[in-house]
């Protein structure tokens, strides 16, 4: 019997598929159906601070700002209770509620902040709500050119601190590719607080429309290919620090599943081929998983993850430049193409 499960976050999984924050999660619908193809955890779809505000605002005017340029009206107009308009925030707590009422897996939801204030509170509010863990998406796009790459990782690190003074859930940080020095970054996180990190989050990257000269939204999905950064990564940090590693980002294929474990990853996420294929997909993907530790003699995860992880490859050397400079030697050209 093929032992798949694993530990994330000091969540005991079943196994190592776990759909990451995507708005397949929004619908009870579609979070059950992601359940019963095999999900050992579910991330919740984002909540963002700024729209958290915007339909607290939104309230706040259909509440009480009725009356305004029309004070010969105010004897017409009925009275209403605060607790009869629903926000964004109330939706949001209620689906944990209603998903922890009929789901067996874990709920993680994920929190993405603007003001230290709101960090804080909003997460309070999760953990009361009864989630099992809580991932930081902290989405910070280093713009300000006086800004310096300490001062962007303190600003993680300061948030970490402060949010774990008020909340006793499991945390983990949605980490950027973008930081001079990840493994460093990585430990420091670790000393802070975290439980857990999540390599990587994909920036989002808007497009230049050429006719128009606007600059427009522009969302692609994943490729198996971006696992391997994020696997070059994983390998790198195993072994090195204890707290739990997540690979997001590039998972399609049972093999880029099991490279990421290989690597030392305790879960993989999914997300772009759960919205190509739907949620069959993380059936086929364990499917594929379980048969190939049949085919090649493995009796559980434990065993396959971190495998092949820098500390423990047959040549440690081939995650470093050393690798590089002799791939860079040995490419040749097509031969059957003239210049």
């Amino acid at each position: 019997m093929i032992d798949l499960s694993t530990q994330y976050l000091g969540l005991q999984l079943k196994n190592p598929l776990v759909p990451s924050s995507s708005p397949l999660s929004r619908d009870f619908d579609s979070a059950k159906q992601l359940e019963d193809q095999g999900a050992s955890a579910l991330v919740l779809h984002s909540l963002f601070e700024e729209s958290i505000i915007a339909s607290e605002e939104a309230a706040m005017r259909f509440l009480h700002e009725q009356n305004i340029g029309f004070g010969e009206a105010d004897s017409f107009l009925p009275v209403h209770d605060d607790s009869c308009f629903r926000t964004e925030l109330d939706e949001y707590l209620e689906h944990i509620q209603l998903l922890k009422k009929s789901l067996e897996i874990p709920i993680i939801a994920s929190l993405n902040g603007v003001s230290q204030q709101g960090w804080i509170e909003h997460s309070k509010q999760l953990e009361e709500a009864g989630c099992d863990a809580l991932e930081l998406n902290v989405y910070y796009v280093a713009t300000n050119v006086e800004e310096s790459g300490a001062q962007v990782e303190q600003r993680y690190i300061d948030l970490l601190k402060q949010l774990k003074q008020h909340v006793s859930l499991p945390v983990t940080m949605k980490l950027s590719s973008q930081f001079s020095s990840v493994g460093h970054f990585v430990r420091s996180l670790e000393t802070a607080g975290a439980d857990g990190v999540s390599l990587f989050n994909r920036f989002y990257q808007p497009n230049i429309n050429l006719f128009t000269r606007e600059v427009e939204p522009a969302l692609s999905l994943s490729s198996s290919y971006e696992s391997l950064l994020r696997i070059t990564w994983v390998a790198t940090l195993y072994d090195k620090v204890k707290l739990s590693m997540a690979v997001t980002g590039g998972i399609h294929t049972v093999n880029d599943v099991l490279k990421a474990l290989m690597a030392g990853a305790d879960i993989t996420h999914v997300c772009s081929v759960l919205l190509k294929e739907g949620p069959s997909a993380i059936s086929r993907l364990l499917h594929d998983l379980e048969q190939w530790m049949v085919d090649n003699e493995y009796e559980s995860v434990a065993q396959l993850k971190g495998s092949v992880s820098r500390q423990r490859a047959i040549d440690p050397s081939a995650y470093d430049r050393a690798n590089y400079v002799e791939v860079m030697k040995t490419y040749r050209e097509n031969t059957g193409i003239w210049r």
